[in-house]
């Protein structure tokens, strides 16, 4: 089966696409990628969404705008993307609530009706709601795939993702660590290409231990954090730019390899956009002595991982599987995920497993 996964993530900066033709061997599943690619959001969308973000105030009219133009943005991505047999569309988190260390509720935007007009396929998405609704996180789901990933690896691995926020998984955990790249794209926007101006700046230790003393760091997983917390106007400073941004890129290397340390990790799978800031790279190596491999070297390109990872929950959903690790989000047990939208014609899914696999290859 072929399905289009389709992902925006905590940079709010564009749509990421992966179609995986999977198939199931005895216990194994066989993953084929034929295609990845980014979208970027059309600048006035883009502006819309940041605008509408925490702590703004935000109508119910630009709601549902909003709703309707992601939504239709991700049909243009679905339909650039290629042939496919079903689509698993993550949408836009505008929301994620929590409050005293509990997920109470999480909004994506992205209307799927868009989608599946557009496309005539079914279209699985609102994934993270279930996982909520039995007691979990809602996040990081990622933590199915990489579990997968690094099942096989020796040692004590872990997958790490830096988007916007980082999220890090283990054989015991997966939660958000806090900010990966969100306050220094705040800090240096759209983003600090190459980490030019971090690497041209000078940590200030008095304003980095300030940071480090945010109450999130010090609670135990499970637990996801976001812009809600890690907003645009989280830091103020009077210091010049590139000492702020470097200050930023040190927190987030900081706090990350802490976590690392935490589980002892030796081998560590790292994606997301974070992983072409050298500069940050650079500091996360210098902190720990967990080996860092790009999840290239495991058949994931690093920047479409989690839409790869979507890809596959769509498959899970098809095949009636859960997606969801409840030792990692916290969910009361496994669960299926998503609601389905019928595309053209008649809804038909495969019939369901009774086993979900064991092992994953991916190419």
């Amino acid at each position: 089966m072929r399905v289009l996964g389709l992902m925006s993530g905590t940079s709010h900066d564009g749509i990421d696409s992966a179609i995986v033709d999977w198939s199931m061997e005895g216990d194994v599943l066989t993953g084929v990628i034929t295609h990845t690619g980014e979208r970027p959001y059309p600048a006035e969308l883009r502006a819309r969404l940041l605008a509408a973000l925490p702590p703004s105030p935000v109508t119910l009219a630009e709601v549902c705008a909003l709703d309707t133009l992601i939504g239709q943005a991700f049909a243009d991505a679905a339909l650039a993307a290629g042939e496919a047999d079903l689509v698993c569309s993550h949408g836009q988190t505008l929301y994620h609530w929590v409050s005293d260390g509990r997920v109470h509720g999480t909004l994506q935007l992205g209307q799927p009706a868009w989608i599946a007009e557009r496309t005539g396929l079914p279209v699985v998405s609102d994934l993270r709601v279930r996982d909520v609704a039995a007691g979990g996180q809602g996040a990081p789901l990622v933590s199915y795939l990489d579990r997968l990933l690094i099942s096989g690896l020796p040692g004590r691995a872990g997958a790490l993702n830096l988007g916007g926020i980082a999220n890090l998984t283990t054989a015991e955990y997966a939660y958000d660590t806090g900010p990966a790249c969100a306050l220094i794209d705040a800090a240096a926007p759209p983003y600090d290409r190459d980490g030019a101006l971090g690497a041209a700046g000078t940590v200030d230790e008095k304003l980095l231990a300030e940071l480090l003393d945010e109450p999130y760091y010090r609670l135990d997983p499970p637990k996801t954090t976001g812009k809600e917390l890690f907003t645009p106007g989280y830091v103020t400073s009077d210091l010049p730019p590139a000492d702020l941004v470097a200050t930023l890129t040190a927190l987030t290397a900081r706090t990350v390899a802490d976590e690392i340390g935490r589980h002892r990790l030796d081998t560590v799978i790292v994606s997301g956009g974070g992983t072409r800031n050298p500069t940050l790279m650079g500091m996360l190596a210098a902190l720990t002595p967990a080996r860092l491999v790009p999840s290239d070297e495991l058949g994931i390109p690093s920047d479409a991982k989690e839409a790869i990872a979507f890809s596959l929950f769509g498959w899970l959903t098809a095949h009636g599987l859960p997606a969801t690790v409840p030792a990692c989000t916290g969910a009361a047990g496994p669960r299926i995920l998503g609601t389905i939208t019928p595309g053209s014609g008649p809804l038909r899914l495969p019939e369901p497993l009774a086993e979900a696999p064991v092992a994953l290859r991916v190419g």
